[in-house]
Protein backbone atom coordinates (compact mmCIF):
# COMPACT_ATOMS: atom_id res chain seq x y z
CA UNK A 1 0.00 0.00 0.00
CA UNK A 2 2.97 2.22 1.03
CA UNK A 3 5.06 1.60 -2.55
CA UNK A 4 1.41 2.28 -4.16
CA UNK A 5 0.67 5.25 -2.50
CA UNK A 6 4.30 6.85 -3.41
CA UNK A 7 4.16 5.85 -6.97
CA UNK A 8 0.59 7.65 -7.21
CA UNK A 9 2.76 10.27 -5.52
CA UNK A 10 5.20 10.41 -7.80
CA UNK A 11 3.34 10.73 -10.68
CA UNK A 12 1.35 13.69 -9.44
CA UNK A 13 4.98 15.34 -8.77
CA UNK A 14 5.97 14.71 -12.31
CA UNK A 15 3.11 15.37 -13.67
CA UNK A 16 0.97 18.11 -12.17
CA UNK A 17 3.37 20.86 -12.58
CA UNK A 18 4.34 19.94 -15.66
CA UNK A 19 0.97 20.97 -16.58
CA UNK A 20 1.38 23.30 -14.32
CA UNK A 21 4.08 25.39 -16.50
CA UNK A 22 2.00 25.14 -19.29
CA UNK A 23 -1.17 26.69 -17.64
CA UNK A 24 0.65 29.38 -16.41
CA UNK A 25 2.93 30.51 -19.58
CA UNK A 26 0.26 30.30 -21.72
CA UNK A 27 -1.95 32.87 -19.86
CA UNK A 28 1.23 34.94 -19.79
CA UNK A 29 0.40 35.47 -23.36
CA UNK A 30 -3.08 35.45 -23.50
CA UNK A 31 -3.80 31.78 -24.53
CA UNK A 32 -7.33 30.92 -22.86
CA UNK A 33 -7.35 27.44 -20.83
CA UNK A 34 -10.18 25.94 -20.95
CA UNK A 35 -9.20 23.17 -17.66
CA UNK A 36 -6.38 22.38 -15.46
CA UNK A 37 -7.13 18.77 -14.20
CA UNK A 38 -5.34 16.95 -11.32
CA UNK A 39 -6.33 13.39 -12.34
CA UNK A 40 -7.71 11.51 -14.81
CA UNK A 41 -11.20 9.99 -15.99
CA UNK A 42 -14.56 10.60 -13.66
CA UNK A 43 -14.69 13.80 -12.61
CA UNK A 44 -15.32 14.52 -9.00
CA UNK A 45 -15.14 18.31 -7.95
CA UNK A 46 -14.77 21.26 -10.12
CA UNK A 47 -14.61 25.07 -10.00
CA UNK A 48 -14.04 28.06 -11.75
CA UNK A 49 -11.56 30.71 -11.80
CA UNK A 50 -10.34 33.50 -14.09
CA UNK A 51 -12.12 32.03 -16.85
CA UNK A 52 -10.54 28.20 -16.51
CA UNK A 53 -12.09 25.24 -14.90
CA UNK A 54 -10.01 23.68 -12.09
CA UNK A 55 -11.09 19.69 -11.40
CA UNK A 56 -10.62 16.73 -9.74
CA UNK A 57 -11.11 13.81 -11.04
CA UNK A 58 -10.79 9.97 -10.06
CA UNK A 59 -7.95 8.64 -11.04
CA UNK A 60 -4.81 10.05 -9.80
CA UNK A 61 -2.36 9.05 -12.69
CA UNK A 62 -1.56 12.67 -13.29
CA UNK A 63 -3.51 15.67 -15.33
CA UNK A 64 -4.06 17.70 -18.09
CA UNK A 65 -3.99 21.35 -19.26
CA UNK A 66 -6.42 21.95 -22.11
CA UNK A 67 -5.85 25.16 -24.25
CA UNK A 68 -7.58 26.71 -26.50
CA UNK A 69 -7.09 25.79 -30.52
CA UNK A 70 -4.17 23.47 -29.20
CA UNK A 71 -5.30 20.45 -30.91
CA UNK A 72 -6.80 22.12 -34.02
CA UNK A 73 -6.42 25.63 -35.66
CA UNK A 74 -9.27 28.21 -33.98
CA UNK A 75 -9.44 32.03 -35.60
CA UNK A 76 -9.39 33.65 -31.75
CA UNK A 77 -6.81 36.15 -30.50
CA UNK A 78 -7.03 34.01 -27.45
CA UNK A 79 -6.30 30.58 -29.28
CA UNK A 80 -3.36 28.52 -29.35
CA UNK A 81 -3.11 28.00 -32.99
CA UNK A 82 -3.35 31.94 -33.12
CA UNK A 83 0.41 32.79 -30.66
CA UNK A 84 3.77 33.57 -32.89
CA UNK A 85 5.97 31.37 -32.68
CA UNK A 86 8.20 31.94 -30.05
CA UNK A 87 5.09 32.42 -27.66
CA UNK A 88 4.11 28.74 -28.78
CA UNK A 89 7.19 27.71 -27.83
CA UNK A 90 7.45 29.35 -24.98
CA UNK A 91 4.36 27.34 -23.90
CA UNK A 92 5.91 24.08 -24.80
CA UNK A 93 9.18 24.67 -23.17
CA UNK A 94 7.39 25.46 -20.31
CA UNK A 95 6.47 21.86 -19.03
CA UNK A 96 10.17 20.67 -19.72
CA UNK A 97 11.50 23.55 -17.39
CA UNK A 98 9.16 22.61 -14.32
CA UNK A 99 10.47 18.99 -14.70
CA UNK A 100 13.70 20.01 -14.48
CA UNK A 101 12.84 22.65 -11.71
CA UNK A 102 11.51 19.77 -9.77
CA UNK A 103 14.17 17.21 -10.30
CA UNK A 104 17.03 20.29 -8.65
CA UNK A 105 14.48 20.67 -5.53
CA UNK A 106 13.88 16.85 -5.00
CA UNK A 107 17.78 16.91 -4.89
CA UNK A 108 17.89 19.86 -2.69
CA UNK A 109 15.67 18.42 -0.06
CA UNK A 110 17.78 15.07 -0.15
CA UNK A 111 20.59 17.37 0.65
CA UNK A 112 19.81 18.62 3.26
CA UNK A 113 18.24 15.50 4.85
CA UNK A 114 21.78 13.56 4.37
CA UNK A 115 23.58 16.56 4.04
CA UNK A 116 26.50 16.97 1.30
CA UNK A 117 30.49 16.39 0.82
CA UNK A 118 32.83 19.37 0.78
CA UNK A 119 36.08 19.96 0.07
CA UNK A 120 36.58 19.33 4.01
CA UNK A 121 38.69 16.52 5.56
CA UNK A 122 35.75 14.60 7.76
CA UNK A 123 38.29 11.43 8.93
CA UNK A 124 41.90 10.90 8.51
CA UNK A 125 42.87 6.76 8.63
CA UNK A 126 45.44 6.50 11.46
CA UNK A 127 48.83 6.08 9.64
CA UNK A 128 47.96 6.80 6.49
CA UNK A 129 50.36 9.15 4.05
CA UNK A 130 47.62 11.51 5.52
CA UNK A 131 48.33 11.16 9.02
CA UNK A 132 51.75 10.81 8.62
CA UNK A 133 51.93 14.44 6.44
CA UNK A 134 49.54 16.29 9.50
CA UNK A 135 46.44 15.97 7.41
CA UNK A 136 43.79 16.78 10.55
CA UNK A 137 39.96 16.18 10.11
CA UNK A 138 37.77 19.63 9.68
CA UNK A 139 41.02 21.59 7.15
CA UNK A 140 39.70 22.35 3.95
CA UNK A 141 41.78 21.29 1.24
CA UNK A 142 41.43 24.61 -1.29
CA UNK A 143 44.43 23.56 -3.15
CA UNK A 144 46.28 20.66 -4.60
CA UNK A 145 49.23 21.08 -6.71
CA UNK A 146 48.60 24.81 -6.80
CA UNK A 147 45.21 24.07 -8.32
CA UNK A 148 41.90 25.41 -6.97
CA UNK A 149 39.77 21.99 -4.93
CA UNK A 150 36.61 24.11 -4.49
CA UNK A 151 34.73 20.62 -4.12
CA UNK A 152 35.29 17.23 -2.82
CA UNK A 153 35.68 15.66 -6.91
CA UNK A 154 38.02 18.46 -7.50
CA UNK A 155 39.72 17.07 -4.39
CA UNK A 156 39.49 13.29 -6.28
CA UNK A 157 40.64 14.91 -9.14
CA UNK A 158 43.86 16.32 -7.32
CA UNK A 159 44.83 13.13 -5.73
CA UNK A 160 44.13 10.63 -8.95
CA UNK A 161 45.95 12.85 -10.81
CA UNK A 162 49.27 12.04 -8.97
CA UNK A 163 51.48 9.43 -11.31
CA UNK A 164 53.87 8.06 -8.52
CA UNK A 165 56.48 10.45 -8.73
CA UNK A 166 57.36 12.74 -6.17
CA UNK A 167 54.84 14.53 -3.39
CA UNK A 168 51.44 16.32 -3.60
CA UNK A 169 51.49 19.99 -2.28
CA UNK A 170 48.45 20.40 -0.64
CA UNK A 171 47.53 24.04 0.65
CA UNK A 172 44.57 23.68 3.62
CA UNK A 173 42.50 25.96 5.56
CA UNK A 174 42.47 25.11 9.25
CA UNK A 175 40.48 27.16 11.28
CA UNK A 176 41.22 30.20 9.03
CA UNK A 177 45.21 29.76 8.57
CA UNK A 178 46.49 28.86 5.98
CA UNK A 179 48.43 25.52 6.20
CA UNK A 180 50.83 24.11 3.64
CA UNK A 181 51.36 19.97 3.56
CA UNK A 182 53.30 17.64 1.57
CA UNK A 183 51.47 13.94 0.81
CA UNK A 184 53.24 11.41 -0.52
CA UNK A 185 50.13 9.47 -1.66
CA UNK A 186 50.03 5.38 -1.84
CA UNK A 187 48.74 2.78 -4.02
CA UNK A 188 45.49 0.86 -2.90
CA UNK A 189 45.59 -2.33 -4.77
CA UNK A 190 42.26 -3.30 -4.48
CA UNK A 191 40.98 0.14 -5.50
CA UNK A 192 43.61 0.27 -8.44
CA UNK A 193 44.51 4.04 -7.65
CA UNK A 194 46.63 6.41 -5.23
CA UNK A 195 45.36 7.46 -2.10
CA UNK A 196 46.09 9.67 1.63
CA UNK A 197 43.55 8.08 3.68
CA UNK A 198 41.03 10.54 4.19
CA UNK A 199 37.44 11.06 3.53
CA UNK A 200 34.80 13.56 2.69
CA UNK A 201 33.21 15.86 5.07
CA UNK A 202 29.32 15.97 5.42
CA UNK A 203 27.60 19.08 6.33
CA UNK A 204 24.00 19.67 6.16
CA UNK A 205 24.32 23.79 5.78
CA UNK A 206 21.29 24.61 4.57
CA UNK A 207 22.91 27.19 2.08
CA UNK A 208 25.50 24.49 0.89
CA UNK A 209 22.53 22.34 0.24
CA UNK A 210 21.16 24.42 -2.11
CA UNK A 211 24.15 25.71 -3.68
CA UNK A 212 24.62 21.87 -4.73
CA UNK A 213 21.35 21.49 -5.83
CA UNK A 214 21.90 22.53 -9.30
CA UNK A 215 25.46 20.89 -9.59
CA UNK A 216 24.03 17.55 -8.04
CA UNK A 217 20.86 17.71 -10.55
CA UNK A 218 23.81 18.42 -13.87
CA UNK A 219 25.82 15.60 -12.51
CA UNK A 220 22.68 13.53 -12.49
CA UNK A 221 21.62 14.30 -16.21
CA UNK A 222 25.16 13.89 -17.11
CA UNK A 223 25.03 10.26 -15.97
CA UNK A 224 21.51 9.44 -17.32
CA UNK A 225 22.78 11.14 -21.04
CA UNK A 226 25.47 8.54 -20.47
CA UNK A 227 23.54 5.54 -19.80
CA UNK A 228 21.10 6.83 -22.76
CA UNK A 229 24.43 6.44 -24.89
CA UNK A 230 25.19 3.16 -23.55
CA UNK A 231 21.73 2.07 -24.72
CA UNK A 232 21.95 3.23 -28.43
CA UNK A 233 25.66 2.31 -28.40
CA UNK A 234 24.52 -1.37 -27.39
CA UNK A 235 26.08 -1.76 -24.09
CA UNK A 236 22.89 -1.44 -22.44
CA UNK A 237 19.90 -3.68 -23.56
CA UNK A 238 15.94 -3.09 -23.29
CA UNK A 239 15.97 -5.53 -19.89
CA UNK A 240 18.12 -2.70 -18.43
CA UNK A 241 15.55 -0.43 -19.41
CA UNK A 242 12.19 0.20 -16.95
CA UNK A 243 8.42 1.57 -17.42
CA UNK A 244 5.47 1.93 -15.05
CA UNK A 245 5.43 -1.64 -13.75
CA UNK A 246 9.35 -1.62 -12.91
CA UNK A 247 9.20 2.05 -11.93
CA UNK A 248 6.61 0.77 -8.92
CA UNK A 249 9.34 -1.89 -8.40
CA UNK A 250 12.63 0.60 -7.93
CA UNK A 251 10.35 2.74 -6.16
CA UNK A 252 9.62 0.19 -3.22
CA UNK A 253 13.39 -0.28 -3.27
CA UNK A 254 14.22 3.25 -3.29
CA UNK A 255 11.93 3.84 -0.24
CA UNK A 256 13.32 0.98 1.57
CA UNK A 257 16.55 3.10 2.50
CA UNK A 258 14.35 6.02 3.04
CA UNK A 259 13.07 9.13 2.27
CA UNK A 260 16.74 10.39 0.26
CA UNK A 261 16.92 8.11 -1.62
CA UNK A 262 12.98 7.98 -3.06
CA UNK A 263 13.44 11.78 -3.57
CA UNK A 264 16.50 11.11 -5.95
CA UNK A 265 14.53 8.56 -7.64
CA UNK A 266 11.86 11.33 -8.50
CA UNK A 267 14.59 13.86 -9.64
CA UNK A 268 16.15 10.90 -12.03
CA UNK A 269 12.74 10.27 -13.35
CA UNK A 270 11.96 13.69 -13.31
CA UNK A 271 14.53 14.65 -15.75
CA UNK A 272 14.01 11.54 -18.08
CA UNK A 273 10.89 12.88 -18.05
CA UNK A 274 11.86 16.23 -19.45
CA UNK A 275 14.78 14.96 -21.71
CA UNK A 276 11.94 12.13 -23.40
CA UNK A 277 9.54 15.08 -23.37
CA UNK A 278 11.96 17.19 -25.57
CA UNK A 279 12.83 14.98 -28.36
CA UNK A 280 11.75 15.92 -31.51
CA UNK A 281 8.81 13.13 -31.55
CA UNK A 282 5.80 14.23 -33.19
CA UNK A 283 3.22 14.45 -30.48
CA UNK A 284 5.36 15.39 -27.66
CA UNK A 285 6.42 18.87 -26.99
CA UNK A 286 9.98 18.63 -28.54
CA UNK A 287 7.71 17.42 -31.65
CA UNK A 288 5.86 20.29 -31.51
CA UNK A 289 8.80 22.53 -31.61
CA UNK A 290 10.61 20.43 -34.07
CA UNK A 291 7.10 21.78 -36.55
CA UNK A 292 7.28 25.19 -35.50
CA UNK A 293 11.04 25.40 -36.60
CA UNK A 294 9.81 23.24 -39.78
CA UNK A 295 7.15 25.36 -40.64
CA UNK A 296 9.75 28.58 -40.67
CA UNK A 297 11.73 26.69 -42.28
CA UNK A 298 10.27 25.31 -45.04
CA UNK A 299 8.34 28.75 -45.75
CA UNK A 300 5.14 27.17 -45.39
CA UNK A 301 5.49 24.30 -47.22
CA UNK A 302 5.07 22.18 -44.16
CA UNK A 303 1.25 22.19 -43.12
CA UNK A 304 -0.49 21.24 -40.41
CA UNK A 305 -2.40 18.60 -41.84
CA UNK A 306 1.63 17.04 -42.38
CA UNK A 307 2.09 17.74 -38.73
CA UNK A 308 -1.16 15.88 -37.69
CA UNK A 309 -0.24 13.01 -39.95
CA UNK A 310 2.94 12.77 -38.54
CA UNK A 311 1.67 13.20 -34.80
CA UNK A 312 -0.42 9.79 -35.47
CA UNK A 313 2.49 8.08 -36.57
CA UNK A 314 4.14 9.90 -32.99
CA UNK A 315 1.72 8.56 -31.27
CA UNK A 316 1.43 5.02 -32.87
CA UNK A 317 5.53 4.65 -32.08
CA UNK A 318 5.15 5.90 -28.60
CA UNK A 319 2.33 3.52 -27.93
CA UNK A 320 4.19 0.50 -29.15
CA UNK A 321 7.24 1.67 -27.31
CA UNK A 322 5.10 1.72 -23.97
CA UNK A 323 3.52 -1.59 -24.60
CA UNK A 324 6.78 -2.56 -25.34
CA UNK A 325 8.96 -1.65 -21.95
CA UNK A 326 5.76 -2.32 -20.14
CA UNK A 327 5.71 -6.23 -21.57
CA UNK A 328 9.47 -5.91 -20.59
CA UNK A 329 8.91 -5.09 -16.94
CA UNK A 330 6.06 -8.00 -16.61
CA UNK A 331 8.71 -10.37 -17.98
CA UNK A 332 11.50 -9.26 -15.82
CA UNK A 333 9.19 -9.28 -12.72
CA UNK A 334 7.70 -12.61 -13.07
CA UNK A 335 11.53 -14.28 -14.79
Amino acid sequence: MKTAILFVVMLLVLIIPHEWGHMIVAKLCGVRVFEFSVGMGPLLFKWEKGGTQYSIRLLPLGGFCRLEGEEEAVDSPTSYSSQPNHKKIAILLAGVTMNVIIAILAITISNCITGVVTNSIGEVSPDSPAAIAGLQAGDKIIEINGSETNSWEKVSEGIGSYDGKGSLVLTLDRKGEKVTAEVTPKYNEEAKSYMIGITAGITKDLWECIKQGPTRTWQLNKAMLQSFAMLFSGKLTADDVAGPVGLVRVVDQAASYGIAPYLTLLALVSLNLAIFNIIPIPGLDGGKIFFIILKVISGGRINDEMEYKATLVGMALILALFVLITFNDIKNLFG
